[in-house]
């Protein structure tokens, strides 16, 4: 009995690092790219509403240096990209994601490093836990997304965010902006309805003492303030006896190199979001925004921007309409409020991103401001749209060539994608997976 116990752990334990040898794929970044590479003939939507019919984009040590209709006078030594017949956009960008951090989800406790204990955790920094080899960075950059927020979870101010481009050795590598954003997540202002109904208790069906949910948010958001109080008065000191790490992390905050996103669906935490802007300063970009219809012309006014969540979702009361999750993007674009548009799928992993959008153009949106929402505005948003978001002279080339129109899922089909010039691998995990079971039978 104890041999067949030694044998049967012995097993268990190799199991796992066969897995993992197995699982392993040849993908790697890409090398810098020093020439010039052309790419012609392409239909170009610049990311900014404007469209280029047959136009090329010149790119050189991994800026874009020229985008026109003129063909190209000297191509001699350079790498031609011919993009006739096909669209030509900026790389996608997924504002708010959790990326690098959590692979396997809630099931396998050793792959997530998203959330840290405590309640105000604003020297948490994402960028140190992303994991630059998790097989959904692969599934994401075939799907056209090349820029990526990666952000932590948890607590009530969970930490700051950093934009990372994905094709890299290691986070150092990665970080595109680092530590764009601190986030602050908002307690909810109503009580949540047992989905099942009855009339609520605890573990064993007891009753539970009530609650003034109100009451109990308006408190946690006093405390949220006084926080930023505290640290405000700590940052106009010119001397320190002692540093406060928690203080110091949020200066950016103050100068405004840093911006605050705060999550919140509900109207009344959005409001909330807005006083944090009138008192500290801050500059604020709410997270969720399911309700911001609401209350669009306020959130213009006040100059708040928005992440809408993801777009396939049930409204935030009964009482809404059953599709205003996919009218919302429509209001927003005419309030002149500057949102973008996520996608934070547990199941899919975020490669619906653009499809998101497409979904937004069946309800409003035109496709060149669906595309803004996952391109320039996103990167105004993250704070890289001096950089990235759109395909003009001096930015970053992040580029993605499609076979067809890339908000729609029938023809959606990626060939090349660029980053920083560098021409990436589209390959990934379920590409290889693919490619060996046609092999082995026998069908390609």
């Amino acid at each position: 009995m104890n041999k067949i116990f030694k044998n049967y752990c012995l097993l268990a334990l190799l199991l796992p690092v066969t897995a993992v040898t197995q699982a392993q794929d040849d993908v790697y970044p890409a090398k810098p790219n020093t020439g010039r590479v052309f790419i012609t003939g392409g239909t170009i939507h610049v990311g900014n509403g404007q469209v280029i019919e047959g136009g090329t984009i010149e790119i050189a040590n991994g800026k874009i240096v020229r985008v026109g209709t003129d063909a190209p006078a000297n191509t001699s030594g350079a790498k031609v990209v011919d993009a006739k017949g096909k669209q030509v956009y900026p790389g996608l960008i997924l504002s708010v994601t959790d990326l690098g951090l959590k692979e396997i989800g809630s099931g396998v406790r050793g792959s997530n490093d998203y959330e840290e204990l405590g309640d105000l955790n604003p020297t948490i920094r994402s960028i140190v836990a992303y994991n630059t080899d998790s097989k959904i960075i692969g599934t994401l950059r075939a799907n056209g997304i090349l820029l990526a927020g990666v952000t932590p979870q948890g607590g009530t101010i969970s930490g700051s965010s950093t934009i990372v481009q994905l094709d890299a050795w290691n986070w150092e590598d990665a970080a595109y902006k680092m530590d764009n954003a601190i986030h602050v997540n908002l307690p909810s202002f109503m009580n949540r309805q047992r989905r099942f109904g009855g009339g609520g208790g605890g573990r064993f069906g007891g009753a539970q003492p009530p609650t003034d949910p109100t009451k109990e948010a308006l408190a946690k958001v006093e405390e949220i303030k006084t926080f930023f109080r505290e640290a405000r008065a700590y940052l106009a000191e010119p001397e320190h006896k002692e540093t406060n790490m928690k203080f110091e992390s949020v200066k950016g905050l103050y100068n405004r190199t840093q911006k605050l996103f705060v999550h919140g669906d509900q109207v009344r935490q959005m409001l909330v979001a807005i006083d944090f802007a009138k008192e500290f300063g801050f500059d604020v970009t709410i997270v969720g925004g399911s309700e911001s219809w609401l209350i669009a012309d306020l959130l213009k006014q006040n100059n708040i921007s928005v992440i809408l969540q993801q777009l396939h979702a049930l409204p935030t009361t009964e009482d809404d309409d059953v599709d205003q999750p996919f009218k919302t993007p429509a209001t927003l674009q005419k309030a002149g409020v500057l949102f973008a548009l996520n996608d934070n799928h547990e199941e899919a992993r975020y490669r619906n991103l653009m499809f998101n959008a497409g979904t937004a153009v069946a309800y409003g949106l035109t496709r060149e401001q669906a595309l803004q929402a996952i391109t320039l505005n996103a990167a105004k948003i993250c704070g890289i749209d001096d950089r990235t978001g759109s395909l003009e002279s001096g930015k970053d080339a992040n580029i993605v060539v499609s076979d067809g129109d890339i908000l729609d899922m029938r023809s959606s089909i990626i060939e090349h994608c660029f980053i920083q010039g560098r021409e990436v691998s589209l390959e990934n995990k379920q590409t290889q997976l693919y490619h060996r079971y046609m092999t082995k039978y026998g069908l390609e």
